[in-house]
């Protein structure tokens, strides 16, 4: 996937979850204002076992620059796992407040990756990254915003059938040792948290803080 069509795929992200979904309601995470957020491993709803953490390694530059306090994704995952809890699924389940008495954290993000890796067609292949976003706030444990993303890296066809599924051949033997939804992860990261209309607003160490009025009273 070259740089160029990032922005597309960014862009088709955003006018699909703007056409789909009702305004966000920003009052909750203006009432509470996180300036560190503690991400956890991923639920994973498909079949690719690399998908969690495949993600999660492409979190935090995107929140980072959104002007928030991070913390260490592979650290945290480390500690819970040297503390009995081996899995996404029982990471998920310590009250919300235990994080953040233990890591000192703002907020909580909490994801589900419900779509992800490579679909083939006889001629033509997909890639698909998809996946739903809770960031709570680790006082209340209210959820302070919400978003999802669903991406799709398409590779067509060119019109010579032939030369198109030795293509297609060729690809899923690419493919079976190469994973191409990692890039396309962190693509959906930004559509997922830049989203001008229901993304995460940019956080108090960001430049762009004073500036972003989502949920502010004007």
């Amino acid at each position: 996937m070259t740089a160029a069509r990032l922005p597309a795929l960014i862009v088709a992200a955003q006018l699909t979850a703007c056409a789909a979904a009702a305004p966000v309601d920003y009052a909750p995470f203006r009432a509470h204002e996180p300036r560190s957020i503690l991400v956890l491993p991923p639920l994973n709803h498909t079949v690719d076992v690399k998908a969690p953490y495949s993600w999660l390694s492409t979190v935090t530059m995107p929140l980072a620059e959104e002007g928030y306090y991070v913390f260490p994704v592979a650290v945290v995952d480390a500690f819970l796992k040297e503390n009995g809890l081996p899995t996404p699924g029982e990471m998920h389940g310590v009250p919300v407040q235990k994080l953040g008495e233990v890591f000192g954290a703002d907020a909580v993000l909490y994801v589900t990756i419900t779509d992800w890796g490579q679909k083939y067609q006889v001629i033509s292949s997909n890639t698909v990254v998809a996946a739903e976003a809770t960031l709570v706030d680790t006082r209340s444990a209210l959820p302070i915003w919400q978003g999802k993303v669903s991406l799709v890296d398409s590779s067509g066809g060119s019109g010579n059938l032939i030369a198109d599924m030795v293509i297609a051949a060729i690809e899923q033997i690419v493919d079976s040792s190469t994973d191409r939804a990692h890039p396309l992860s962190r693509t959906a990261n930004y559509a997922l948290l830049y989203n001008t209309e229901r993304g995460l607003p940019f956080g108090a160490r960001s430049p762009k803080y004073a500036s972003d009025l989502r949920g502010r009273a004007r």
